[in-house]
C-alpha cells in the first residue's frame, strides 16, 4: 500500500507521574517503575482528608501524581495573575505542553506557510468546582467559564500559537486523546490542515488524597493496577499531559521532518446499545474498530508484533479487550503468541481523558528505542483470558523489539465510558529517512543509547561556517536555553550541528533577548566529532564576548540603511569566498560579469578572482579605474541582493560616488543593464583622462578652504566635520601635502589613478550626458541620498541626465547625507562593500552622543579572515537587532533535516487558589439545595476574589427589547468583565 494515507510523528511532548518529560517517561517505562505514590496519614491529613476517611478500612490511600499543577509560565503567554490564578492547570499545562510539542517538531508558527490544526480534551474541571468562587449569572461566570471549560481547550491554543486549522475540542471520556489523533489524521488526509496538533490532558485535584473503594467499581482495591492478572481488581485515577505533532508522511519525508513513527491507519466506532449497560464495554464494538484500523493500514495483523492496550485492570474489561484482539487477529492468522501486549496504565493507572495519548506515546517510544518495556503486576493471567490459544503474550520484561525484515508495527487501542473505541496501527520509521544508528551502551545490557537518534544528514553544500541562534522573552531564560543546548550537545557528540543550527534558526520563534554563536562546521572539515561538539560546548559554556554575541532588542522592526563604497575600497579576491559558497551571491556576479563583457572586453573574473600564481598582474589592473569601477558595483549590487535575499530589506540608501549608481538600480532608477554599462563607460572616460591625485584631510571644508586658492585643486568630498578629500593634479596636491605637514596638520595621499569630483574631470562630461541620455531613467522606488545635495534624491534628479554629469565632477557631500540618515531612529548602518571606510565616517559623523548600530558585509583585505564567518557574524548581529532574517531563503541551496532539539524553558511561578473549608461548606451546601440559584460572588479566600459588576451595569433585559439588543448588551458587559480580569492584582 503506499504512503498516501500515512501519517508521520514529528514532534511529541508529554508530563505524567513521577516524569517532567519525555526523557524521563521513557525511563520509567523502561526501568519498569511503578508511578503511582502511596500516602501515610500525615501527609493526608496535612492535605485536608477528613480522618473519617483515614479510618475507613476501604479507603486507598493512593494516588498517580503530575508535579507542579500550580506552577505555570504567565508572563510568557501574556497572562496577568488573576487569569492565570482562575485558569483550570489542564489549560496552562497543555498550553505549555502544546508550545513544546510545536518546537519539539521544529517548527515556527509565525512563519510556517501552511495551516495548523488542534484536536485536543480534557477532563471535567475540577479546580473549577474545588478551588473556585464563581456565579452562575452569565455576565460574571463567563471569564470564569472561559477559563476553565473544556470546550475552550484547543482554540485557546490556536489563539496563543497563532494556529489558523480547524480548533476542536474533542469529548470521548476514556478514549478522548487517541480519537482527537484519529481526527486529527483524518483532517490531514483531507486537507483541512497541513500541520495538526492532538493529545488530552487530565489533571485531578486535590493530588495528595485517595479514593473509596467499592467492590465491583473500576478502581482498584490496593492502589496498583495489575493488567490482565488474575488479581487485576481495577485501575488507579490519575494526571497527565500528551501531545503529537502529525503530518502527513509524504510531505513529512519532503520537509526533511525528524520523523518518530508512522500511523498507518486508525479507525474509531461506538459499541451501540447491544451491551450489557452504559458503561459496558463491548466485544462486538473493539473488534470491529480493530479490524478496520488493521485494513485501512493495508497491513497483515500477523506482522504486527506489539498491542498497547486499553488495560483497565477489571475483572470485565481485561477478557473482553483481549477477544475482541483475538477475534481480530483471527480473522487472518491462526499464530500463536507472536504478539506481546501490554498497558502503560499498569504504571501510573488511568490518566483519563490523556489515558489514550500516553499508550501512544509509549509505544512511539518502544519503536524508536526498538524496546519493549515491561507490563507491570503480571503474574498468573486472568482466568478468563485464555493467551495460550491467542496470538498474544503478556511482555513482562524489558525486551528487544525484534523483526524478521518486516518494519516493526504496533496497535493501540482506547475504549470510553459510553461506547466510544478507537485503534491505531502504528510503524517504525523509515531508517531511510532517520538514518538513525542505535548502540547498545555495554556488551551485557541489550539496551540501546537512546541519546543517538540523530540522523547525519550534512547537505553537500552546507557552509563552512555555522551561524547559531538564540532567543528568549527573559535574560534569565536566555542563560537557561544556553545551558540547555550546551548539555544536549554535550550528551549527543554524533549530532549534525547544521542541523541544529538550522533548526534553532527555522524551528524556534524569536524574542527579545538574543544570542548568537558563530563556529566552523566540523563535519565539512572532517574534523573528529568529539572536537566538534566540545568546541561548540566551550563557546556556550563561557560565552567569550569576542564569540559569542548577546543583546536585547524590543520586538521591533528596524530600519536597514545599506551604505555603497567609493572607488579605493577594492581588493582583488574581495568576496571571494562568499562567490565559492553562496549560490546567489554568485549568479548574482556571473550575471553582472556577462552583461560587462562586450563593454570591458574581458572577463573581470580573472581580475577579482585570479589564479594564486597570477595576483601581481591583476592587481595592478583591478586600480585601474576602468575596471575598479564596473567591480565594485559588480560586488556591492550582488551583496546587496544577497542580504534582501534573506530578509534584510533596505528602506534607505546611501552610495559614496560610484557607490550611488549601485543605491540606484536598487532603486530602480536604473535597470541592471544600463547601470552596467553606464559605469562601464564612466570608468573608460575617466581613465582616458590625465592623471591625477586625491590628499585625504583631517580638516572640515572650511578649514581646507584657504588652502585651495591654486586652480588645479578642490574639495572633491566631504566625508565628515573633520575628513574631507582634496583632488587635483599630481604636482599642486603633493605641494598641499607638504604643507599641511609642516603644520601639523594630519593628511595622506590616497591610492587613486586620477582626481576625481574636481574640474580634471570636464573634459568628459558631454560624452557622459550623451551616455545617459541614451538609457531609459525612472522615479527612485526606494529613497535615497544625494552625493551632490546631501538630501534625498528627488524624482527630477534622479532622472535628468545632467544630474549624472555633474554627479562625476561635482563635491561629494556625504557628511551631510550621514547626517541626514542619522536622524533616523532605531536605524542600522550596514556598510554592503569592501572594507569598512563608510563605517568609520558614519561613526566620525555620529559623534560620542550617538551610538547607532554599524555593520560591515566584508572583512578589511589586511583582516586575515573567512568571508564567510565575516559575513555569518554580520548577519546575526543583524538579527541580534531585531531584523527578521528569512531563514527559509538563506537555506534554499541546502537540506538539512528538523531535530528536536531542547524547547523553551518556561520560568513558572505558582498560580493557585484555595477556597477555606468553611467556604467550601458553605458552598457545598449551596449546591444541595434544589431551586436554589448557586451564588458565590464578592465571597473572598485567602488568595482571590472574584470581581464583580455594580448593579448599575446588570440592566435586566426590558420585554419590548429586541434579541439583537439584549445579546449585543451582554457582549458589553463580557467584554467589561474580561478587560477587568486582565488587570494585575
Amino acid at each position: 500500500m503506499s504512503n498516501d494515507s500515512a501519517i508521520a510523528i514529528i514532534g511529541m511532548s508529554g508530563r505524567f507521574p513521577k516524569a517532567k518529560n519525555l526523557d524521563e517517561f521513557w525511563q520509567n517505562l523502561r526501568d519498569g517503575r511503578e508511578c503511582i505514590e502511596f500516602f501515610s496519614d500525615e501527609e493526608l491529613l496535612a492535605n485536608g482528608v477528613d480522618i473519617s476517611l483515614l479510618n475507613n478500612p476501604n479507603y486507598v490511600k493512593a494516588n498517580s501524581v503530575l508535579a507542579d499543577i500550580d506552577l505555570f509560565d504567565a508572563a510568557f503567554f501574556d497572562y496577568s495573575t488573576k487569569e492565570a490564578e482562575m485558569m483550570d492547570p489542564q489549560h496552562r499545562i497543555f498550553l505549555e505542553e502544546a508550545w513544546s510539542a510545536i518546537e519539539n517538531a521544529g517548527y515556527n508558527t509565525q512563519t510556517y506557510p501552511g495551516s495548523i490544526g488542534v484536536y485536543a480534551g480534557t477532563d471535567l474541571s475540577i479546580y473549577l468546582l474545588n478551588n473556585l468562587d464563581y456565579t452562575l449569572e452569565a455576565q460574571s461566570f463567563f471569564p470564569t467559564l472561559i477559563t476553565n471549560d473544556k470546550d475552550y481547550l484547543p482554540t485557546r491554543v490556536s489563539y496563543k500559537l497563532n494556529l489558523r486549522g480547524p480548533s476542536l475540542s474533542v469529548q470521548t471520556a476514556c478514549s478522548t486523546s487517541l480519537v482527537a489523533v484519529h481526527l486529527a489524521c483524518q483532517s490531514l488526509l483531507n486537507g483541512e490542515c497541513d500541520l495538526a496538533l492532538a493529545g488530552g490532558v487530565s489533571i485531578k485535584v486535590p493530588q495528595i488524597g485517595g479514593y473509596l473503594y467499592q467492590d465491583g467499581s473500576v478502581v482498584s482495591i490496593d492502589g496498583h493496577c495489575r493488567t490482565f492478572d488474575a488479581q487485576a481488581q481495577g485501575t488507579v485515577f490519575g494526571s497527565g499531559v500528551g501531545i503529537v505533532i502529525l503530518k502527513r508522511l509524504e510531505n513529512a519525508i519532503a520537509d526533511r521532518d525528524r520523523i518518530h513513527a508512522i500511523i498507518k491507519g486508525s479507525a474509531i466506532n461506538n459499541d451501540g446499545g447491544f451491551k450489557l449497560s452504559y458503561t459496558a464495554p463491548s466485544i462486538d464494538g473493539q473488534t470491529a474498530v480493530i479490524s478496520e484500523a488493521q485494513f485501512i493500514a493495508g497491513i497483515d495483523p500477523e506482522t504486527i508484533t506489539y498491542i498497547e492496550a486499553h488495560g483497565t485492570a477489571t475483572d470485565l474489561g481485561d477478557p473482553i479487550e483481549v477477544s475482541a484482539l483475538t477475534q481480530a487477529f483471527r480473522n487472518s492468522t491462526e499464530a500463536k503468541n507472536f504478539c506481546a501486549i501490554g498497558s502503560v496504565k499498569s504504571n501510573f493507572g488511568h490518566l483519563g481523558a490523556a489515558a489514550g495519548i500516553a499508550g501512544l506515546i509509549k509505544t512511539v517510544l518502544a519503536l524508536k528505542h526498538q524496546l519493549i518495556p515491561p507490563s507491570l503486576h503480571f503474574q498468573q493471567p486472568n482466568p478468563k483470558i485464555d493467551f495460550a490459544n491467542s496470538p498474544f503474550y503478556v511482555n513482562t520484561k524489558l525486551s528487544q523489539w525484534k523483526t524478521n525484515g518486516t518494519p516493526r508495527r504496533a496497535g493501540v487501542s482506547s475504549f470510553g465510558i459510553g461506547g466510544t473505541n478507537v485503534h491505531a496501527v502504528l510503524e517504525e520509521a523509515p531508517i531511510s529517512v532517520n538514518s538513525d544508528q542505535l548502540s547498545v551502551t555495554n556488551s551485557q545490557s541489550p539496551i540501546p543509547n537512546p541519546q543517538s537518534l540523530i540522523p547525519n544528514s550534512q547537505s553537500p553544500n552546507s557552509r563552512p561556517w555555522l551561524l547559531f541562534v538564540l532567543s528568549a522573552k527573559t535574560n534569565s531564560a536566555l542563560e537557561k536555553s544556553t545551558a540547555n543546548l550546551a548539555d544536549y550537545l554535550q550528551q549527543n557528540p554524533e549530532i549534525n550541528l547544521a542541523d541544529v543550527a538550522y533548526t534553532l534558526q527555522i524551528g524556534r520563534r524569536t524574542f527579545a533577548h538574543r544570542r548568537i554563536i558563530v563556529c566552523p562546521n566540523y563535519q565539512l572539515l572532517e574534523k573528529s566529532r568529539e572536537k566538534l561538539s566540545q568546541n561548540v560546548v566551550q563557546k556556550l559554556t563561557n560565552l567569550d564576548p569576542q564569540q559569542v554575541f548577546t543583546h536585547y532588542h524590543k520586538i521591533e522592526e528596524p530600519t536597514v540603511i545599506f551604505m555603497f563604497s567609493g572607488q579605493g575600497s577594492q581588493y582583488i579576491n574581495m568576496a571571494r569566498e562568499l562567490y565559492q559558497v553562496e549560490p546567489i551571491f554568485r549568479k548574482q556576479v556571473d550575471n553582472c560579469l556577462e552583461i560587462l563583457k562586450p563593454h570591458l572586453g574581458l572577463d573581470l573574473r580573472d581580475l577579482l578572482y585570479p589564479e594564486q600564481n597570477e595576483e601581481t598582474a591583476p592587481e595592478k589592473s583591478l586600480q585601474q579605474t576602468k575596471f575598479a569601477q564596473p567591480a565594485l558595483f559588480v560586488i556591492e549590487y550582488a551583496l546587496a541582493q544577497l542580504w534582501i535575499e534573506w530578509g534584510v530589506q533596505p528602506k534607505a540608501l546611501i552610495g559614496h560616488s560610484i557607490g550611488e549608481y549601485v543605491a540606484a538600480t536598487l532603486a530602480g532608477v536604473f535597470s541592471l543593464s544600463d547601470a552596467l554599462s553606464l559605469v562601464a563607460s564612466r570608468g573608460q572616460l575617466m581613465q582616458s583622462l590625465p592623471g591625477g591625485s586625491m590628499l585625504a584631510v583631517s580638516l572640515s571644508a572650511s578649514e581646507i578652504e584657504p588652502f585651495l586658492r591654486e586652480d588645479s585643486l578642490s574639495l572633491a568630498v566631504i566625508n565628515s566635520p573633520s575628513a574631507c578629500v582634496i583632488s587635483g593634479s599630481t604636482k599642486a596636491v603633493e605641494l598641499l601635502e607638504k604643507q599641511l605637514i609642516s603644520q601639523g596638520i594630519n593628511c595622506r595621499i590616497l591610492h587613486v589613478s586620477h582626481a576625481f569630483h574636481s574640474p580634471m574631470m570636464e573634459p568628459i562630461l558631454a560624452a557622459f550626458t550623451e551616455q545617459v541620455k541614451r538609457v531609459n531613467l525612472h522615479p527612485p522606488q526606494i529613497p535615497y541620498l544625494s552625493n551632490l545635495t546631501g538630501d534625498w534624491i528627488t524624482a527630477e534628479q534622479a532622472t535628468n541626465p545632467f544630474y549624472w554629469a555633474k554627479h562625476l565632477r561635482e563635491t561629494v557631500n556625504f557628511a551631510q547625507g550621514l547626517q541626514v540618515l542619522l536622524q533616523q531612529a532605531d536605524s542600522i548602518m550596514l556598510e554592503v562593500g569592501p572594507g569598512r571606510t563608510l563605517s568609520k565616517l558614519a561613526k566620525l559623523n555620529a559623534g560620542e552622543n550617538s551610538q547607532p548600530i554599524i555593520l560591515n558585509s566584508l572583512r578589511h583585505p589586511q583582516e586575515k579572515a573567512s568571508d564567510v564567518e565575516f559575513f555569518l557574524k554580520t548577519l546575526g548581529r543583524l538579527w541580534l537587532a531585531g531584523v527578521e532574517v528569512n531563514w527559509a531563503n538563506f537555506y534554499q541551496n541546502e537540506k538539512h533535516q528538523r531535530l528536536p532539539l531542547p524547547t523553551y524553558p518556561f520560568e513558572r511561578k505558582r498560580y493557585w487558589l484555595e477556597k477555606n473549608k468553611e467556604q467550601k461548606s458553605e458552598t457545598n451546601l449551596s449546591n444541595s439545595n434544589s431551586g436554589k440559584k448557586a451564588s458565590f460572588a464578592n465571597q473572598k479566600t485567602d488568595n482571590y476574589q472574584l470581581e464583580t459588576y455594580p448593579e448599575s451595569n446588570r440592566q435586566p433585559a426590558k420585554r419590548e427589547d429586541s434579541l439583537e439588543e439584549i445579546m449585543s448588551r451582554q457582549v458589553e458587559i463580557m467584554a467589561q468583565q474580561i478587560d477587568l480580569l486582565s488587570q494585575e492584582n
